[in-house]
């Protein structure tokens, strides 16, 4: 793999360029906390620009009518993904401080498999019903119902999983007959900027998908999200910044999309089959924890808390020397994204200790392994769901394990949060399993294992996680509003 990115360049009416001022801004590689490469750091002017491309585009060509164009086309830059994988790879694990076991996982066959799923999803939307003849008001009707393309939408995505999700909003919404302005995350310019190079490659009409980077997040954020020429905002990230989005859309009633924070339960009954090897698989490790529906909460049984702990201390033991090597694929934990979050999820550790937790595993940075942001792999026992570090959303490598009395109880504390995004549940008896996760307010849920999270299922949260499904057939309706005609007869 190279050691350096290529330019990461915006893509605004069908044009590859840098600013219109010639700005850049560096690309930090988490790995090393050092410059790979850099970005064109947008004007006001370049996203003016955009936003006209894209209104422009979904006014006045075919692009929200002619859906077998656009099927064609979008499988098209599915097709140019998969043949740039490797490519890919090397942007998620430099740009985004992926281990090459993760990168190859969720980062890039996650979104690449993704892609394919909402094309086949694509052939089972209803894009139009009929709702036969009826006599109202002495007026007999012809009746149908036809769903209909929003308009432009502003496509604002995190760096944890770029390109990840990058896809599950910008190939929806394309194939839905949207026009996109994607706008990635300062963290993780490239991955947004290559998606205006594969969709140029491929022969995408001019504006309907544009690409801004830039280093102020705020200044094209605040525009894009307060221009009344933008129809729809499909965030993810902060729930901080969520809320601004929402105060930001409502002068225009724009609809607004968003996938927050979480902080997930991993609930494991005492009945769960290899109850020790259930505890040591759920290390909050994958992507130094930086996921948003991953399971940081581990609730185990007060009858087996001692059993599980121990089971922990086993786990990270061994992982601790298995994570931050560089182009290893069978590591799946590198640094995190930056020094701010390094800072940051360093922080919470220390609070964790001053709460009262008990670490029993890393609590601290990890400089043995490089000038990068890396963070030990952490674990708190003794945890109490009314302490901040089980409380707030961490975004590192910190599990927290709390214990309960019976499954109520679980339900109760699982339950006991502003978030509610995933879960899981494990148990010998699958009904019991069931009962539980059917009672678990949030999102996507696995039982017993089960992959809950893929590109043909909808994926979204409920309470402070936010509102909206992507993703599925659903992730493709999100972007379509109805229209009701009626015909009259005779």
């Amino acid at each position: 793999m190279s050691n350096t990115l290529p330019d990461a360049k915006l893509y605004i009416d069908g044009v590859i360029r840098s600013s219109s001022n010639d700005a850049w801004f560096d690309n930090i590689n988490p790995w090393t906390a050092e410059s790979c490469g850099r970005a064109a750091d947008a004007t006001e002017g370049d996203v003016e620009e955009a936003i006209v491309a894209a209104r422009r585009a979904f006014d006045e060509s075919d692009w929200s009518t002619n859906r077998d164009k656009r099927f064609e086309l979008v499988s098209k830059l599915v097709d140019e993904m998969f043949a740039q994988r490797e490519h890919l790879t090397n942007i998620a694990c430099l740009e985004a401080g992926a281990a090459l076991g993760a990168a190859n996982r969720a980062h890039i066959d996650g979104a690449l498999n993704g892609g394919k799923d909402l094309l086949e999803c694509f052939k089972k939307v209803e894009w139009e019903s009929d709702r036969g003849n009826k006599v109202d008001m002495g007026i007999k009707s012809h009746r149908i119902v036809v769903n209909e393309p929003l308009g432009v939408v502003a496509a604002i995505t995190p760096w944890n999983v770029p390109l990840y999700v990058n896809v599950g909003k910008v190939i929806a919404a394309l194939l839905a007959g949207c026009t996109v302005i994607l706008k990635p995350a300062p963290d993780t310019p490239l991955m947004g900027s290559v998606m205006g190079e594969m969709a140029d490659k491929v022969g995408l009409p001019k504006g309907v998908l544009n690409v801004i980077t830039s280093a102020d997040p705020a200044m094209a954020g605040e525009m894009l999200t307060r221009d009344p020429r933008v129809d729809v905002v499909s965030f993810t990230g902060s729930t901080v910044v969520g809320k601004r989005i929402m105060e930001n859309g409502a002068s225009t009633l724009k609809r607004i999309f968003l996938e927050l924070g979480g902080k997930s339960a991993n609930i494991i009954l005492e009945d769960t089959p290899d109850f020790q090897i259930s505890c040591m698989m759920g290390m909050a490790v994958f992507h130094a924890g930086q996921g948003c529906a991953m399971p940081t909460r581990m609730l185990v049984p007060k009858s087996r808390y001692e059993e599980a702990v121990e089971a922990l201390k086993i786990s990270y033991g061994a992982f601790s020397q298995k994570w931050g090597e560089f182009g290893n694929p069978e590591h799946i934990m590198g640094p995190v994204i930056s020094k701010k979050q390094h800072e940051r999820v360093l922080g919470y550790i220390e609070l964790g200790k001053e709460e009262g937790a008990q670490c029993i595993a890393g609590g601290g940075p990890a400089p043995e392994k490089g000038n990068g942001f890396f963070v030990q792999p952490t674990c708190f026992v003794n945890v109490t769901n009314d302490m901040r570090i089980a409380r707030e959303e961490i975004f590192g490598p910190v599990l927290v394990v709390i214990p309960f009395e019976d499954d109520e109880d679980a339900i109760r504390i699982a339950n006991d949060s502003e978030y509610g995004l995933g879960g899981s549940v494990m148990s010998g008896d699958q009904e019991r399993a069931m009962n539980v996760a059917r009672r678990i307010r949030a999102g996507a849920i696995s039982v017993n294992g089960g992959m809950s999270i893929t590109g043909d299922l909808p994926f979204g949260g409920f309470k402070g996680s936010g509102m909206g499904r992507e993703w599925g057939v659903e992730g493709i309706e999100d972007f379509l509003d109805t229209k009701a005609i009626a015909v009259k007869v005779g």
